[in-house]
């Protein structure tokens, strides 16, 4: 670790990973539209909606990846990094566990810093809120791009909510609420837990550029930011 900051991805295994996510990305035909978008020098924070399957983040990062040259560095929750193997997995393909600090440290540095800020809670909506995006709440990622000068570039993949029919219900949301634990009640094909051979696209927006921050009115200026980062969200998830 230098100067405070994560350890770097390891970068074989990165690329290792990538090519096993191939026959994932053949299966939905993934395609991702506004890759031309994309900063290709420069620290930008890439965020994107959150499904329950999870692994369409990955195929976006792979693309993101073999488009810039660069191994984007994603803000994970803390109980990641408390399982045992997950934990070592996630350090190797340059995730670090999700604070301001790590954050801000790693856009200091010149970094592309991935979040997903709806989180699990968002990922175990039911499929009746499918599409719809639910970050009234989080507004910590445009508190850090505004803080760190760094562009949002959102990315949104709306058909992943088609990959498994969820269904709300009251035990899924209080183990959540209790324990932070996920236990979904979903199918995929069939009563099956395989994913359904949905077609993937992820829909890229243009680069938001915050505003010079100020801290005397950065409580304005982060309510601001947010319901444009939001307004964009849910324009791209509308793109089915």
């Amino acid at each position: 670790m230098s100067a405070g900051l994560p350890d770097p991805p390891d970068l074989d295994f990165v690329l290792r990973v990538g090519r096993l996510l191939l026959p994932l990305s053949l299966y939905h035909r993934h395609t991702v539209t506004g890759l031309e978008r994309l900063p290709r020098t420069g620290a930008w924070l890439m965020v994107t909606n959150h499904s329950l399957a999870t692994y369409d983040g990955f195929l976006y990062g792979r693309e993101v990846i073999r488009h810039l040259q660069r191994v984007p560095r994603g803000l994970g929750d803390k109980r990641i990094f408390q399982t045992p193997w997950v934990c070592d997995f996630a350090r190797r393909i340059g995730l670090v566990e999700a604070s301001p600090t790590a954050g801000r440290a790693l856009l200091d540095a010149g970094q592309i810093v991935g979040v997903a800020p709806g989180g699990m809670r968002e990922a175990l909506r039911s499929s009746q809120d499918r599409y719809t995006v639910q970050w009234e709440r989080r507004k910590g990622f445009v508190r850090l791009a505004l803080r760190a000068g760094v562009p949002i570039v959102l990315a949104a993949c709306p058909a992943a909510d088609d990959l498994y029919e969820v269904y709300g219900n009251r035990l899924t949301d209080w183990v959540y609420e209790q324990l932070h634990v996920p236990v979904p009640f979903a199918r995929g094909v069939g009563p099956s837990l395989w994913p359904r051979p949905v077609r993937l696209t992820h829909h890229i927006a243009p680069p938001i550029i915050p505003p010079r921050h100020d801290p005397r009115h950065e409580a304005e200026q982060t309510e601001a930011l947010h319901a444009t980062a939001l307004a964009t969200m849910q324009d791209l998830m509308s793109r089915r």
